[in-house]
């Protein structure tokens, strides 16, 4: 038997595919399209173990699809501008482009190693001017749309890499890759109008059926959709009230103090004349400006000596305090303090002395004798102690309240976001340049488009702190297009915009008339599936769902909503290990010793094996995937990817999990050679076995059917178990007795068919070892005789108030009672039902449920 040569194998696979450009996509009416995408890689140089796993699901996926008999586009880029090749051209003093040319060149031909099914024609990089120049003519786009404003505003200041950060790259209060805390500074910036569809992108969630739940709820969080009141309040002495906007008015006669942020208008104006408050609000701009952060802060306040009148009480006066955990860009930037039912505000009350008067009452409770303790009450009661209110339920006293507010004229109601417009000016080098320009007495000039892309210059110096840009001495230097004196905009734009419209340069990436052609982004868009980490799930997605419309207002696209499938795979995780000194080992620096003791390759030191967490270079607890490459295969590395777990699942990298893939592997090309010779010729027709013959073919249909299923609902380790049932099956039938030659190839061919997108280069060695001429790459994936598959069962879709959110498995004709019990016990009808009485289910037998609520 010969032996199975794995680095042949792929590098001959490899070469064959790139020879007949196999995964090369082109526009075909003719098939449904599929467009497959995972999240594009930064080039940092080497791809590490979750570069693995996310590419190995997305080539799964996509040379299912293309089995399938879709056209399949699956392409790849880079993401490559940002400040880590700052970093390093002043790091390794060479400039960043030439670093970040050199990762791609490294990283893509690690990434050609695993075989995967890319269409490499269509490769970018975003730092490229061919791509950046058709985002600076969108961004003229956009001014002239309304979309893109200029103010000057408080910004997140990140004092380590000198740059500006939106809010959601503020993480507990610290800059996101330099985790340096975050400082408040007011700066001119440019910001992209995402609060404009604040709405719309919320609403929208609802039809994004085949995203994750967790991140549809994230960005609803994130959106912050609040409905609530604006109420004036009057201050004694002041002509103007100060007004304050509320999610829990139903609560205003538990109001204890007002509190501002310490940049409010009020603020600023009383510290021009109070050096305690200007202090007070300085130290105020050095907390994180997280609410996080905020939240976990400890509440410190700063006496006005302003009194404000309650609007139900006029003999009831109020303290105005300024407050470290109030957001000028939340709200109106003031609130009124109600102890007994926020937490934030319980903590300031008992910090300053304010009093704690519930006036929400937990059913059951004792109105004589209930009170508050060293948590707030912020659950569904009754309202007591609040005059006109007692005895409503919450949602009545809100509507109460607000109805009287604006009877009185002092407050109405409001529908609030807690989304801000998405500041985009960044002040450093490697980025792509925003094109304006700004006449000598500060009008904004757009750059003429016939002069795009304004590129970036090569002779930077990096030695000094700051943006180079704008320390550069010509650069930004220019002229307007009437020939007056000008300077450049010398902030260039955040890199999440480069991410937010890829989607649509792969359509057409070689178009030079525009970001995309618009023939070809209407083929291809949506994305059908796209795959990458959950981590992303705020900053990434939701741009990139605010710029496809905004592409859309201009005229690029037709889509709104740019990815229709989302996956988020998990994490891959490691043992860690410590050195008696607390170092951090690498996993090739350890082993057992006889005694089964952890202990240093390198001289035997005890060795502390720790909690097995997220790979990351800190703690060292990496795998290079190249050297498991070149080990094992990159088969090898990819069904281990697909086999110990979930893909939505953390996976925890082990050496006996490797090894088990790599034998498993071995052991298929066994199978093939041993039983070659005995197979009846390609296309025999197996249909008139019987006896354990058709028990085979039972076991291989069923299989097909369980494969597709699983394939489809992402279930691949579930798919991987079942091939290797199978894989069991055929050789016990082997062992039994020599299956009919037809039974057998059917039996292992079907094997090597549906292990495929899994596994390509073994499998197309085995394909053209049982006599093939034609490319497995190529063949139709197998389809199941079901009257075989030995399941007369079928797949109901579940719809909850009309929107499909979920499906079933039941028996073909099944009782009404079964069919409605199974789907009232699926996840996803419970999680849509969310609580609330059934009205009716109607079933369509063997067609659909409609659950009602």
């Amino acid at each position: 038997m010969s032996r199975y040569s794995l680095r042949a194998a792929e590098q001959k696979w490899q070469q064959v595919w790139e020879d007949r450009r196999l995964f090369e996509a082109r526009v075909d009416k003719t098939k449904p399209k599929f467009f497959a995408m995972e999240m594009f890689p930064y080039p940092s140089g080497r791809i590490h173990m979750g570069h693995v796993r996310n590419y190995t699901l997305g080539d799964l996926v996509a040379r299912y699809k293309r089995a399938q008999g879709f056209n399949v586009l699956h392409p790849m880029g880079w993401d490559a501008f940002g400040l880590p090749a700052e970093g390093a051209a002043i790091k390794r003093g060479i400039h960043p482009a030439k670093w970040t040319y050199d990762n791609i060149a490294e990283m893509r031909a690690q990434l050609k190693t695993m075989g995967l099914s890319l269409d490499w024609s269509r490769e970018i990089a975003t730092c490229s001017p061919d791509y950046y120049k058709h985002e600076q003519a969108m961004f003229l786009d956009f001014l002239e749309a309304g979309l893109v404003y200029r103010k000057e505003s408080w910004v997140n200041w990140d004092p380590v890499d000198h740059t500006v950060l939106a809010n959601e790259q503020v993480i507990d209060g610290k800059g996101w890759r330099s985790g340096a805390p975050v400082e408040r500074r007011k700066l001119n910036q440019w910001f992209f109008k995402i609060t404009d569809y604040a709405q719309d992108l919320l609403d929208s969630l609802e039809k994004l059926d085949r995203w994750p739940d967790k991140v549809r709820l994230m960005q609803q969080n994130w959106i912050g959709r609040s409905e609530g009141a604006r109420v004036r309040f009057s201050i004694e002495g002041r002509d103007e009230p100060l007004v304050v906007y509320t999610t829990r008015p139903d609560t205003l006669f538990g109001a204890s103090f007002l509190a501002i942020a310490p940049d409010h208008p009020l603020t600023e104006e009383i510290a021009q004349t109070n050096p305690s408050l200007k202090a007070f609000a300085e130290e105020c701009k050095l907390l994180g400006t997280s609410e996080e952060a905020l939240e976990k802060a400890e509440k410190k306040g700063f006496d006005t000596g302003l009194k404000a009148r309650h609007p139900f009480l006029p003999d009831v006066l109020l303290p105005v305090y300024v407050a470290n955990f109030v957001l000028m860009d939340y709200g109106t930037g003031a609130i009124f303090g109600c102890p007994a039912h926020d937490q934030r505000d319980l903590e300031f009350a008992r910090k300053y002395g304010r009093p704690v008067l519930p006036v929400v009452l937990p059913e059951g409770a004792d109105p004589a004798s209930f009170t508050i303790g060293d948590e707030a009450y912020t659950d569904d009661g009754r309202l007591f102690h609040s005059g006109f209110l007692d005895g409503l339920d919450v949602p009545t006293a809100k509507k109460t309240v607000i109805d009287r507010l604006e009877e009185m004229e002092v407050g109405e109601r409001q529908v609030q976001f807690r989304l801000r417009d998405w500041g985009l000016s960044r002040q450093r080098y490697w980025g792509c340049p925003i094109p304006v320009l700004y006449a000598e007495d500060g009008t904004v000039v757009p750059v003429p488009r016939d002069q795009l892309p304004v590129t970036l210059p090569e002779d930077v110096d990096f030695s000094r702190p700051g943006n180079p840009l704008d320390l550069h001495p010509t650069w930004k230097h220019t002229a307007l297009p009437d020939g007056r004196p000008a300077t450049r905009e010398t902030d260039t734009m955040d890199t999440f915009v480069e991410s937010s419209w890829y989607f649509a340069r792969y359509c057409s990436p070689h178009y030079d008339d525009g970001p995309c052609r618009k023939e070809e982004v209407d083929y291809w868009l949506p994305v059908d599936q796209y795959i990458g980490g959950v981590e992303h799930a705020v900053l990434h997605l939701l741009y990139s769902r605010f710029y496809a419309r905004a592409m859309k207002k201009v005229g690029y696209l037709s889509v709104e909503e740019p990815f229709q499938g989302l996956f988020t795979q998990g994490m891959i995780n490691h043992q860690t290990f410590q050195d008696e000194n607390g170092a951090w080992l690498e996993p090739g620096k350890v082993r057992k010793n006889e005694a089964g003791d952890w202990v240093t390759v390198d001289g035997e030191r005890p060795v502390k094996a720790g909690r097995v967490e997220k790979m990351s270079k800190s703690k060292l607890n990496t795998i290079d995937p190249t050297d498991i490459i070149q080990a094992y295969g990159a088969d090898t590395a990819r069904l281990f990817m697909l086999s110990d777990s979930p893909p939505d699942r953390d996976l925890e990298w082990t050496d006996g999990g490797i090894d088990g893939a790599w034998r498993y592997l071995n052991r298929l090309w066994r199978l093939v050679e041993e039983t070659r010779e005995r197979l009846g010729e390609a296309g025999a027709d197996p249909s008139a076995a019987a006896g354990a013959d058709l028990e085979l073919r039972r076991a291989v249909h069923a299989t097909i059917d369980g494969v597709t299923q699983s394939i489809e609902r992402f279930h691949f380790n579930k798919a991987v178990a079942l091939l290797r049932e199978l894989h069991n099956t055929i050789e016990s039938h082997i062992k039994r007795g020599d299956p009919a030659p037809a039974v057998l190839r059917e039996a292992i061919e079907t094997l090597v068919r549906l292990l495929n997108p899994m596994i390509p280069h073994v499998t197309e060695e085995a394909w053209e070892a049982l006599g093939h001429a034609t490319l497995l790459a190529e063949t139709p994936w197998p389809a199941p005789d079901m009257s075989l598959a030995g399941s007369d069962e079928i797949t109901l879709p579940i719809q909850v108030n009309g929107r499909r959110r979920g499906e079933i498995r039941v028996a073909k004709g099944a009782d009404r009672a079964v069919v409605e019990a199974a789907a009232l016990a699926e996840p996803g009808t419970i999680r849509a039902m969310e609580g609330r009485p059934l009205k009716k289910i109607v079933v369509v037998p063997d067609k659909i449920v409609n659950v009602v609520v």
